[in-house]
C-alpha cells in the first residue's frame, strides 16, 4: 500500500490548518479569554495531529499532541493563557512549518524532534495546573473505548484455512514463532481508513510476518472493508508487544490478539462425531462474524447519503495549475482563430455578403469572450493566501526591532491571476520590513513627537479597471529627501549639478536603484541595499510598475499597479510605416490629434501642452528605428499613456482599432530591449510587437 498518494491532499490540508493556527494565534495573543479562538485551536491541532499520523509523521504528531494538550487543559479550565504560552506556540508553529518544508522537499519530515519546544509546553502546563502533562492519562483515556469494543470479539477465529496453507503453519512451529490471530478495529470517526491499515502492516512487518489477512490485501488497500479487518501472523514477539505496536497507530479503537488455534488441533481422530463437532464449532463465530458483517455493510448502505451531501459545502476543486495553462493556451488558439474571421469578412477584397456568415463570426466572437473570462476567473485567486502570513511576521518584527505597531489589512478579497500571486509574495514582505524599519519611528521618539506610541502599518488592495493596485503605506518619519540626495551624492549616483535641478520625487525614485541603502547599520531586517531594488524588478517582470509617495513627519506609501492577467489583453492596434504594434489598453489615458504648431520644445524635447498639464512626445518611429510613412501632415496622432503619476505622448502613424491579443513571449530568439514585452498572432497571420509602456514612459 502506498501513501505518497494521500500526499498532496496532506500537504494541502496541512498548509490549511497552519495559516489556521496562525491566525487565531495572533487573536489569542491580544484577546487571551476568547474560547471561540482556543476551541478553533484545539481543532486545527487535533487535525494536524490526526493527520501526521495517517501519514507516519511521528515528530509532527508529537508535537501536535503537546499543542492540543495544552489547549485542552485551557479548556477545560484548569490554567489561563500567559504571553510565555503564546510565543512557544509560535515557536511550535514555526517547527511545524519546518516539518512541512521537509516533506516538500524529500516527503520526509526530517530528523529534528523539537524537544525544547515539547519540554517548554510540558513545563507551561505543569505550572500552570500543577499536575505532570505526561501522556499516561490520554493512554488510559485511549483503554476505555477500547473496553466499549470489547464485544466485537476475536474475528479472526472465523478465518478458515486451505489445506496448502497448512504447511505453512509447520513451518511456522518448526520455528518456534507465534502463530497468532488478530482483529484490528478502527475508530468510527476515522477517514483514511487504508491509510491507518497500511500502518498498522508496517508496524506488523517490523515484528513478524503477516501470513494471512481478511479481506484480503489487496480489498483493504482499496479500502474495501469496513471499520475492522483480521490478520493470521507469525511472530518471535509476545502478543502483548504486538497488541502495544499495533495500537500505537493513531485512530486504532482496539487490537484483539491471541492465539490462533487451527480447527484440526482441537479433532481427534478416532472419534469422527467429535471430529465433527469441532469442525462445525466456528460455524456459530462464523455466522456472527457474517451477521456483523452484514449489519455494518447495511450501515455503510445508507452512509453514502450523508457522504453525497458533504462536498457541496465548499463547492471546490483542486486543479492542477498546468492543467489550467493548457487550457489558457487553447483558448488563445481560439481567439487567434475568430481575429482571422474577422479580419476575412472584414475585408474589402472579400464581397460577400453572406448574412449567416456574419452572424456565426458574431457569435463565435462572443462565445470566445465568455471563454476567456470564464478560464481567467478559474485562474484568479484572492490576494489572501499570500497577504495572510504578514500579521504574524509584523509580530515578530515588533518583539525583534522593539516597536510597537500594527498592520491593518483590507481587500484582502481583490482577486489576481495566479502567476502574478506567486511572484508578488517577496516583493509584498520587502515593502512590509521596510515599513517597520525605515518608516516607523521608535516608541520614544513617536510619543516625543506627539504621535501614537504605536506604529500603523496599512496593506490595500483594489481593483482599478484591467488592473490591481496594492498600497503598502505606513505613518512614520517619511522618507528624508536630503539625506537621500546626500547618499546619492557620497555614492556617485547622481552628480552634484544633477542635484540642484532634481525634483523630490525624481530622488525619491533614487531608491530603486541597485544597492541603494539610506540604513546607517546592516541588520538582519534591513539595510542591504536590495529591498527595493528587487521589488522594482520583480514588479516590473510581472507588466506592472510601483510608485512612491512620502511626506516629511508624516508617513511613506509604496503603491503597485499590477496588471489582471498576463496572457490576453485588450490592446489598440496601431500603425508605424509597414509596421503594425500592439498598446495595453489599460496603459492608455486618451487618443489626441495634435497640430505641429501645438509642439513645444523644453532643454530641446518635444512637449505639448495637453489641457494645463506638460507632456513630453516620444518619436517611436525613432526609437524603434521604422520608417514613419506620415510625411508633410499638419497634424500628429498622439496615444497619450500613463505610469503612475507620469504621462507620455506615442506618436503613431494611423489607428487600427482596439483588438483582443494573445501575449505570446519572444524569449530569447531576439536580443531586445524592455520596450517590447512581447508579441501577438494578428488575424490575417501577421505578427505584431506589443509596447511596453513602462519602460517607454
Amino acid at each position: 500500500m502506498d501513501v505518497s498518494q494521500y500526499l498532496e491532499i496532506f500537504i494541502d490540508e496541512t498548509k490549511e490548518h497552519l495559516q489556521t493556527l496562525s491566525d487565531q494565534l495572533m487573536i489569542l495573543e491580544q484577546e487571551p479569554e476568547n474560547m471561540e479562538t482556543i476551541n478553533e485551536i484545539f481543532r486545527a491541532a487535533h487535525s494536524l495531529k490526526g493527520m501526521a499520523g495517517t501519514m507516519g509523521y511521528k515528530r509532527m504528531q508529537r508535537l501536535t499532541h503537546d499543542m492540543e494538550n495544552v489547549f485542552q487543559e485551557i479548556r477545560s479550565g484548569n490554567m489561563k493563557v500567559q504571553p510565555e504560552l503564546v510565543d512557544v506556540l509560535f515557536r511550535g508553529l514555526d517547527a511545524l512549518e519546518g516539518y512541512l518544508a521537509n516533506i516538500l522537499d524529500s516527503a520526509d519530515e526530517g530528523t529534528e524532534e523539537n524537544q525544547d519546544i515539547i519540554n517548554a509546553l510540558n513545563d507551561i502546563v505543569e505550572k500552570g495546573t500543577g499536575k505532570s502533562s505526561q501522556p499516561e492519562p490520554a493512554v488510559a483515556a485511549a483503554q476505555v473505548p477500547a473496553a466499549d469494543n470489547a464485544a466485537g470479539g476475536a474475528l479472526y477465529e472465523s478465518i478458515s484455512i486451505s489445506d496448502y496453507e497448512i504447511n505453512t503453519f509447520e513451518t511456522a512451529k518448526e520455528q518456534n514463532l507465534n502463530i497468532l490471530g488478530i482483529t484490528v478495529y478502527l475508530q468510527e470517526t476515522c477517514i483514511l481508513k487504508a491509510a491507518r491499515a497500511f500502518l498498522v502492516f508496517k508496524a506488523l512487518e517490523e515484528l513478524g510476518e503477516v501470513m494471512k489477512a481478511v479481506p484480503d490485501v489487496q480489498d483493504i488497500e482499496d479500502e474495501k472493508f469496513d471499520m475492522n479487518f483480521s490478520l493470521i501472523y507469525f511472530t518471535k514477539e509476545s502478543a502483548e508487544k504486538v497488541k502495544a505496536a499495533i495500537e500505537n497507530v493513531s485512530e486504532i479503537k482496539e487490537a484483539v490478539v491471541g492465539e490462533f488455534k487451527l480447527p484440526e488441533q482441537e479433532t481427534v481422530k478416532e472419534e469422527e462425531p467429535a471430529a465433527k463437532e469441532s469442525k462445525a464449532a466456528p460455524e456459530p463465530k462464523q455466522t456472527s462474524a457474517a451477521a456483523v458483517q452484514k449489519e455494518t455493510r447495511k450501515e455503510t448502505e445508507k452512509k453514502p447519503e450523508k457522504k453525497a451531501a458533504k462536498p457541496a459545502v465548499g463547492r471546490t476543486v483542486r486543479v492542477d495549475i498546468e492543467k489550467l495553462d493548457v487550457l489558457m493556451n487553447l483558448v488563445s488558439e481560439l481567439i487567434i482563430a475568430k481575429n482571422g474571421l474577422v479580419s476575412i469578412s472584414s475585408s474589402t477584397q472579400n464581397t460577400r455578403n453572406d448574412n449567416s456568415f456574419n452572424e456565426q463570426i458574431e457569435y463565435l466572437e462572443s462565445v470566445t469572450t465568455n471563454l476567456h473570462e470564464s478560464v481567467m476567473k478559474v485562474r484568479m485567486v484572492p490576494i489572501e493566501s499570500v497577504v495572510n502570513r504578514f500579521p504574524r511576521m509584523i509580530r515578530d518584527l515588533s518583539k525583534k526591532l522593539d516597536k510597537k505597531m500594527e498592520l491593518h489589512m483590507t481587500g484582502e478579497d481583490t482577486e489576481l491571476d495566479r502567476t502574478v500571486i506567486d511572484e508578488i509574495g517577496d516583493p509584498l514582505q520587502h515593502l512590509l520590513r521596510n515599513s517597520a524599519d525605515h518608516g516607523l519611528e521608535s516608541n520614544e521618539d513617536r510619543i516625543a513627537l506627539g504621535k501614537s506610541e504605536v506604529g500603523n502599518i496599512w496593506l490595500n488592495a483594489y481593483q482599478d479597471g484591467n488592473n490591481v493596485n496594492i498600497e503598502v503605506r505606513d505613518d512614520g518619519a517619511g522618507i528624508n529627501i536630503e539625506k537621500v540626495r546626500n547618499k546619492a551624492l557620497e555614492k556617485g549616483t547622481i552628480t552634484p549639478e544633477q542635484a540642484e535641478v532634481m525634483t523630490d520625487k525624481e530622488i525619491i525614485d533614487l531608491l530603486f536603484q541597485p544597492s541603494f541603502s539610506t540604513a546607517d547599520k546592516i541588520t538582519d531586517v534591513s539595510g542591504r541595499g536590495v529591498g527595493l531594488d528587487v521589488v522594482k524588478t520583480k514588479i516590473e517582470g510581472l507588466g506592472g510598475n510601483i510608485e512612491c509617495r512620502s511626506v516629511m513627519g508624516e508617513g511613506s506609501s509604496f503603491i503597485i499597479h499590477l496588471p489582471l492577467t498576463l496572457a490576453i489583453i485588450q490592446a489598440l492596434m496601431v500603425e508605424l510605416g509597414n509596421e503594425k504594434y500592439a498598446i495595453p489598453l489599460g496603459s492608455i489615458q486618451t487618443i489626441e490629434d495634435v497640430p505641429l504648431s501645438d509642439i513645444k520644445y523644453v532643454q530641446t524635447k518635444e512637449v505639448i501642452n495637453l489641457r494645463g498639464t506638460v507632456i513630453p512626445l516620444i518619436r517611436l518611429d525613432q526609437i524603434l528605428d521604422v520608417e514613419s510613412a506620415a510625411q508633410d501632415q499638419e497634424s500628429l496622432t498622439v496615444v497619450i499613456v500613463k505610469k503612475g503619476d507620469k504621462q507620455a505622448g506615442l506618436v503613431v502613424d494611423n489607428l487600427i482599432g482596439q483588438q483582443e491579443v494573445v501575449i505570446k513571449s519572444i524569449g530569447s530568439y531576439i536580443n531586445c530591449s524592455k520596450i517590447i514585452s512581447g508579441a501577438t498572432i494578428l488575424g490575417d497571420g501577421e505578427i505584431a510587437l506589443i509596447l511596453e509602456v513602462n519602460t517607454l514612459v
